[in-house]
């Protein structure tokens, strides 16, 4: 096959005007040197078909002759910016762009990315998620991440999505230990996470939706005066009635808890309980409304040396018998138990968005191995997810037509829509503006077709 040299163009020359408007929020955080280099990676980063390394970036963008192709590695591991500003400020977007006013809900889940490598220090050994089964157990060597992402409609998609705003690595323990730092747990940082989010929207009220791994109690205590926190329950938790009022007389200390109630698995065989039937949206993949039996109350949730929590809790249970019972909780007790199911279902979506971040944006691909890079490179990738959720907006309406086929009879816009209308402007969006100002067919310029050609030549 043979390759037409093309000479390198300078940095930021070939960036299209388009993605200058896109990203200005985020001048702000870079250097003037270093903002060229990233709007040269972000580009790349949104055409590359496979591998989203920085050499992969690179070819995108027409720079394989670059002799200082070193300045790009360094906006990763070399280069200042803090990737919690950037964060912040892609909150700030998605919230003024579609939950401009109401509670906030934040989806939190850890996903492992799998990497292989001695010099990844935060490296660790977990079970695999996806290989793994009730009855099989897989390890996978990789790093932890620890995603919040905003649960909301999204209006050309029409339905709920998954959108990252900040991501943690969390070290596995051996590595803490190797370094000599005290080893945070998930809850650790979770806790973090939310004071975090909470800090920055400190007039917004934030709804927190995790799995169990996150329904602790001390992750409770500690953010239930700043956010509300909606997660699963064990069957067998310690659930208290309320104390009873305290007379002006009554010597010792206040009672923290009142009588025990029955354990919620007791509830489930007990003929007295009394189910309400409610239509749920979307439970485990139902593309219709589904239907629970449900029964809630109002308890206090006590552990032994730690100050009782007052939650509301629910119980459900399948009719058709396909799904074992669970229980649910939220710290807000205000909530309805139809309202705690339909938060709870929204957080499916962050899976949705770990699987949709693999497929098409490369997470586990990138190849840095300095600590600074490692810590930077994912939570860029899922957040430019984020963005490019947003830019679609501009792009594509509800009325817009999906990516399908006769043998795909697709009826709803999806990411893979929504990446390939960013990437068509990103091709040819600035083609009409370098063209002269007469009626003449505007032509793509010969170095961007080779780019063009090669980007389907070597996709794999």
């Amino acid at each position: 096959m043979t390759h037409h040299p093309v000479d390198p163009p300078q940095a930021g020359d070939a960036v299209p005007q388009i993605l200058h408007i896109w990203m200005g929020a985020f001048r702000s955080q870079f250097t003037a040197p270093s903002w060229q280099h990233v709007l040269v990676l972000i580009m790349g980063c949104i055409l590359a078909p496979g591998k989203r390394t920085v050499t992969a970036c690179l070819r995108m963008t027409g720079r394989t002759r670059d002799p200082g192709f070193a300045k790009y590695h360094h906006v990763l591991n070399r280069a200042r910016w803090n990737p919690r500003a950037l964060a912040g400020i892609v909150l700030t977007l998605i919230v003024a762009r579609l939950v401009p006013e109401g509670a906030i809900v934040i989806g939190l889940d850890d996903t492992i990315e799998r990497r292989w490598g001695r010099s990844i220090t935060a490296r660790g050994i977990y079970r695999d998620p996806v290989r793994s089964s009730h009855g099989h157990f897989v390890k996978a060597s990789g790093l932890r991440w620890l995603s919040f992402m905003v649960l909301a409609p999204v209006p050309w998609a029409g339905v709920v999505k998954a959108l990252p705003v900040l991501t943690l690595l969390a070290p596995s323990e051996r590595a803490n230990t190797k370094q000599g730092r005290r080893h945070k747990t998930l809850t650790d940082w979770a806790r973090q996470g939310i004071m975090q989010l909470c800090r920055w929207l400190p007039e917004r009220h934030f709804i927190f939706v995790g799995d169990s791994s996150f329904g602790t109690h001390d992750l409770v205590q500690a953010v239930k005066q700043h956010a509300t926190l909606i997660s699963r329950l064990r069957l067998d938790a310690n659930l208290f009635e309320k104390p009873p009022e305290r007379s002006r007389h009554s010597l010792g200390r206040p009672a923290q808890k009142g009588a025990p109630l029955p354990k919620l698995k007791t509830l489930l065989s007990n003929p007295a309980t009394v189910w309400h039937r409610i239509c749920v949206s979307a439970w485990y993949g139902h593309k219709q409304n589904k239907e629970l039996e449900i029964t809630s109350d109002i308890a206090i949730w006590y552990r032994p040396g730690n100050t009782p929590a007052t939650i509301r809790w629910v119980l459900v249970r399948d009719p058709e018998g396909r799904r074992d019972p669970q229980a649910f909780f939220s710290t807000d007790v205000t909530l309805q138990p139809a309202e705690i199911i339909a938060l709870f279902v929204r957080r499916w979506q962050v899976e949705v968005t770990f699987a949709e971040t693999r497929a098409h944006l490369g997470v586990e691909t990138q190849r840095q191995w300095s600590d600074k890079a490692i810590a930077r490179t994912t939570p860029v990738l899922l957040g430019l997810y984020s963005l490019i959720i947003l830019w679609a907006a501009d792009l594509l309406t509800s009325a817009s037509s999906p990516y399908a086929a006769a043998w795909y009879r697709k009826t709803h816009l999806t990411f893979s829509d929504a990446i390939g209308a960013v990437r068509f402007s990103l091709w040819v969006g600035d083609i009409s503006a370098r063209s002269a100002p007469h009626r003449e067919r505007d032509k793509i310029p010969p170095e961007r077709i080779i780019r063009m050609a090669q980007a389907l030549c070597f996709a794999a």
